[in-house]
């Protein structure tokens, strides 16, 4: 029968609904990207190509077997868009009650107003949409889409036709709704932000569950500052909110600090900015307080003037992006983030990593991740004592210039091993190092390299390591690192060595190793050649490693 042409080796096999496949490596998505699924086991992986094939050249008719668990549709729905064979046909087939997740990002192209109407009359208990770049959709069939679905918890309609009356539907019927992306979407204004918070028909708030809104690219109309009203009034409005996105957030929250409401223009069917701040003060646990926060726990794009604004009305922040200016100096507003324990500094101009000491000597024990991204190192001991600052890290990552000037004499290597820091938790480790100048000579830099293999060989649980343009030969430091077998890098799955100098006796050591290894990233390193790389890939063959390699 029908059901035949899956149950016997495709689909039907599969049972009842399996763990989730696991996540593969690149940066971390924002709040609502959708999951891609990776690494599998190999019978799972297996039964869903085999099924996608099938699928591919399924009769006219074809149902799939009633009781096939949801997710493992929607694990074949994003394994089929992974590798591009979603057709009109098999995205008809798969749109089956049982779902209660749908990520069609992957085929978007496919998404018309017919498939929207289809996800409205079938797929009535999904309580998570994905429809990024889903633009063929008419903003009228995304409302009725959407006032189908009440049990929306996560939905994304960045890159999309969504405009004013698609958000007012979205928080008319969305009660549920914890996680909302309309970035990108062309058709938003500034005070369609306004319908989302506020239901002008019931005259009642709305969404005040939603926990975080992605608002990128969207910009005010000329010179105005309608959306940086807007989005103070979102803020004030939406009382569980821990994350929005925009670049405007910090110009907002300094609106709500000065309560200065009075030039605000907003739509007289809405409440004012000062009747939402009141709102907000009365909601408040604590009564004592004269200052109105707010309980964002995560900013992106902090710009470094605003720090002691979003220090005052976010006093739980626990992650940050914040813009350096070219200052001397890192403002004192640091020292007041007592929460903080994911950090980014992103500098627009070279700043000296010795402004970092200070910060990192207060908040270093907190830190779990850390992130710097254009600073320059005078001195190699200053990356050695940001490092022992932080002994808690999970994320490291420093993209550093060097600008070593008046080091005297080389330091022997063995006067250069400072007091080795432990990083008991440190999972990711990337460290991208090059000259400030690039004419500037080759400089030995011996405390650095000593800091890297201290690293190494003191992170018992670290998975990934990207290390690019290393001015020095890594082919001892592994060889101490690896030595005794077992010491160190024993969960390691990730390796990426960008124009790093390395032979291939030290890549087969590495290979020989105790780890984890699943992939492995030697492209423009200058003493790995194609005949090499054609002898690892032999190798992997050969004896049938779990092993990605990436060279050119």
């Amino acid at each position: 029968g029908r059901d035949g042409f899956l149950g016997r080796e495709g689909l039907g096999s599969l049972g009842r609904c399996p763990g989730p496949l696991d996540k593969v490596g690149g940066p971390r998505a924002p709040p609502l990207a959708g999951r891609l699924p990776g690494r599998s086991p190999s019978c799972l992986k297996n039964s869903l190509g085999r099924a996608g094939e099938r699928l591919s050249w399924a009769p006219p008719g074809l149902t799939l077997p009633p009781l096939l668990a949801g997710c493992l549709v929607r694990e074949l729905i994003d394994f089929m868009g992974i590798k591009r064979r979603v057709t009109r046909p098999v995205l008809h087939l798969l749109l089956v009650p049982q779902l209660t997740e749908l990520d069609l990002g992957r085929c978007s192209q496919l998404v018309t107003k017919d498939v929207a109407q289809m996800i409205s009359s079938r797929c009535k208990n999904l309580s998570l949409l994905y429809l990024q770049r889903c633009s063929r959709i008419p903003s009228n069939a995304l409302v009725d889409l959407i006032e189908s679905l009440p049990s929306l918890k996560k939905l994304d309609l960045s890159d999309t036709q969504c405009n004013t009356q698609v958000l007012s539907a979205v928080g008319s019927t969305c009660r549920h709704l914890c996680e909302l992306n309309i970035s990108d979407c062309k058709r938003l204004s500034a005070d369609s932000l306004l319908h989302l918070a506020y239901d002008v028909t019931a005259g009642s708030f709305s969404c005040q569950g939603l926990q975080v809104l992605s608002v990128d690219g969207l910009e005010p109309s000329g010179k105005s500052r309608d959306l940086v009203w807007a989005l103070a009034f979102v803020l004030l409005a939406l009382p569980s909110l821990r994350f929005l996105e925009n670049e405007f957030v910090s110009e907002a929250l300094q609106e709500i600090l000065g309560q200065q409401f009075a030039a605000a223009q907003i739509d007289p069917r809405f409440p004012s900015l000062e009747e939402l701040a009141r709102r907000r003060m009365a909601m408040r646990a604590d009564q004592a307080g004269s200052r109105l926060t707010l309980p964002l726990k995560e900013l992106l794009e902090v710009e470094e003037t605003f720090l002691p604004t979003v220090c005052a009305v976010c006093p739980h922040l626990t992650k940050a992006i914040v813009l350096l200016d070219d200052g001397s100096a890192l403002s004192p507003a640091f020292y007041t983030w007592h929460t903080l324990t994911d950090l980014t500094l992103d500098c627009s101009r070279p700043r000296n990593l010795a402004e970092l000491l200070p910060v990192a000597a207060i908040l270093g024990a907190q830190m779990q991740s850390l992130s710097v991204d254009g600073f320059y190192i005078r001195d190699e001991l200053s990356f050695h004592m940001v490092l022992n600052h932080c002994p808690n890290l999970h994320k490291f990552s420093a993209s550093i210039f060097l600008s070593l000037r008046g080091q005297g004499s080389p330091t022997l290597e063995q006067d250069a091993v400072l007091t080795p820091p432990r990083f008991s938790h440190l999972v990711e480790f990337t460290l991208n190092l090059c000259h400030l100048h690039t004419s500037a000579p080759s400089q030995p830099i011996p405390r650095l390299r000593a800091n890297l293999l201290s690293v190494l060989q003191n992170s018992p649980c670290l998975k990934s390591l990207e290390l690019c343009y290393l001015p020095f030969c890594l082919d001892e430091v592994f060889e101490k690192v690896l030595e005794p077998r077992g010491a160190a890098l024993v969960h390691l799955r990730y390796l990426s060595l960008l124009q790093c100098q390395i032979s291939i006796s030290t890549i087969h050591l590495l290979l020989a190793a105790d780890n984890q290894l699943n992939s492995l990233h030697l492209d423009k390193c200058p003493d790995i050649y194609r005949g090499d790389y054609d002898e690892l890939l032999r190798k992997v063959s050969r004896e049938g490693l779990d092993l990605h390699i990436q060279w050119q």
